[in-house]
């Protein structure tokens, strides 16, 4: 079940049928939120019961957009922990600085939370195919969960991209494409391939679900 209602235009507030596959707003190209009956969640989901569920990312799923638990797409995230650094902190002139440890998710970096859900999305309306633009974690990311799925990848990174980047990408399974210019050609490409290979563009911000992945971050620490 999905409490998601509608999915709604950042800039102008266009709305867009939930259940189905989006990039851009179609009239002003710019990102779109999903939207959730909040009030169903809080009469189907009292806060007291979330101490009863794993420590993984899905504990909070009434407050993600899959419909169907049989599409999710897991390599086991968990909750990370918030560690004081008390040298540091001391070394900054801060009191109490704390580090939220990402580094513990499935490929070592948050991008693993944003490419779960989108990944699992593209699971849920029958995509086969993704790609996306990247010069760091996004594409080891992306690689790693569309393999967990059984999806082709590709990932367009620049050609000053780290080696270490490129190799984790490749062995996630992912074809990975150098580009002799900067992030922006990376993203132009992917754009341009989309009626050519009939992929899913997964860029940032490009599509609604990465950042509803990402935003457990901050329910992790409410």
């Amino acid at each position: 079940m999905s409490f998601v209602t509608h999915l709604e235009c950042a800039n102008c507030g266009k709305q867009f049928t939930a259940g189905q596959p989006h990039n851009l707003c179609t009239d002003c190209q710019r990102p779109l939120w999903v939207r959730y009956d909040l009030d169903a969640v809080k009469s189907a989901f009292p806060r007291e019961r979330l101490a009863k569920r794993p420590a993984d990312l899905w504990r909070y799923r009434e407050l993600l957009p899959y419909a169907d638990p049989a599409n999710v797409v897991s390599l086991g995230e968990t909750m990370t922990p918030i560690l004081s650094t008390p040298r540091l902190g001391a070394e900054l002139g801060l009191g109490n600085l704390l580090f939220k440890d990402e580094s513990r998710l499935p490929t070592g970096s948050f991008k693993a939370r944003g490419m779960a859900l989108a990944i699992t999305m593209a699971n849920e309306f029958g995509i086969r195919r993704v790609a996306c633009p990247t010069a760091g974690n996004a594409g080891g990311a992306m690689a790693a969960y569309a393999s967990r799925a059984g999806m082709e990848s590709y990932v367009f990174m620049p050609d000053d991209t780290p080696v270490i980047n490129m190799k984790e990408t490749h062995l996630a399974g992912a074809t990975v494409v150098r580009v002799n210019g900067l992030i922006n050609d990376c993203g132009r490409l992917v754009g341009e391939g989309r009626e050519l290979m009939g992929w899913f563009d997964l860029s940032t911000l490009k599509e609604p679900y990465r950042i509803e992945g990402k935003k457990t971050m901050g329910l992790e620490l409410a």
